[in-house]
């Protein structure tokens, strides 16, 4: 059971979300309709997971996204969920461009609907894993400029590297892509030698996941 904290301030969508959480077998401590309220339950409740809206009051741009980075920045550790209605690369690029990616997922809204997909990247995020939506994925893998480290992954190693965007492990890879566990170890391997990732520091998938978002090496 995951002790959870909600931040949406569509009313149908926040009870939505609370009821989806609560007969998924977790606790939701506080379900709140503005950034201020997050930050403040935050304090109040110290919950398991973070769970936001991009776009809330109280001036409907992105405090639900600054408040999510505000509180990261004073506890780094804090798995946050963040939940967007429309593919904003420009979010999730600032979100994942911190230092530590880690127990952090940015999803649009849609996939609330697929709740077995939805309780599954709250469970990874809160594992310190980290989970971008297929959508964002995909188009961040638009072509790019030739001179730019991603344009060096052959076709097999972007879709190797989408996937761990999606923050899957190497066995729900293979089992998408109908390879091998070692077939995708090695194109993994090869990936973190094309974006020039020491293998000495830190968490090289998320770092390769990173250096997806940016579009530029490390």
């Amino acid at each position: 059971m995951l002790r959870v904290i909600i931040a949406e301030d569509s009313v149908l969508l926040r009870a939505g979300l609370s009821e989806l959480l609560t007969l998924g077998g977790h606790r939701v401590l506080a379900a709140v309709g503005d950034a201020p309220g997050l930050v403040r339950a935050v304090a109040a409740e110290r919950p398991d997971v973070v769970v936001t809206d991009v776009r809330m009051p109280p001036g409907l741009r992105d405090e639900g996204l600054r408040a999510a980075l505000e509180l990261r920045a004073g506890d780094p550790s804090l798995p946050v969920l963040v939940l967007s209605q429309y593919v904003a690369t420009a979010y999730a690029t600032q979100l994942f461009t911190g230092a530590s990616a880690a127990g952090l997922g940015y999803l649009l809204k849609d996939r609330v609907g697929d709740v077995t997909e939805f309780l599954d990247a709250l469970r990874r995020v809160h594992e310190g894993g980290t989970v971008i939506d297929p959508e964002v994925v995909r188009v961040l893998l638009a072509p790019r400029a030739a001179d730019r480290p991603l344009a060096r992954l052959t076709p097999r190693e972007r879709e190797v590297l989408a996937l761990m965007a999606e923050g899957l492990n190497n066995q729900a890879l293979a089992a998408r892509l109908f390879i091998t566990e070692a077939s995708v170890v090695k194109h993994a391997s090869s990936i973190f030698t094309k974006l020039d990732l020491d293998p000495t520091e830190g968490n090289r998938r998320v770092l390769a996941v990173l250096a997806h978002l940016r579009g530029t090496g490390p």
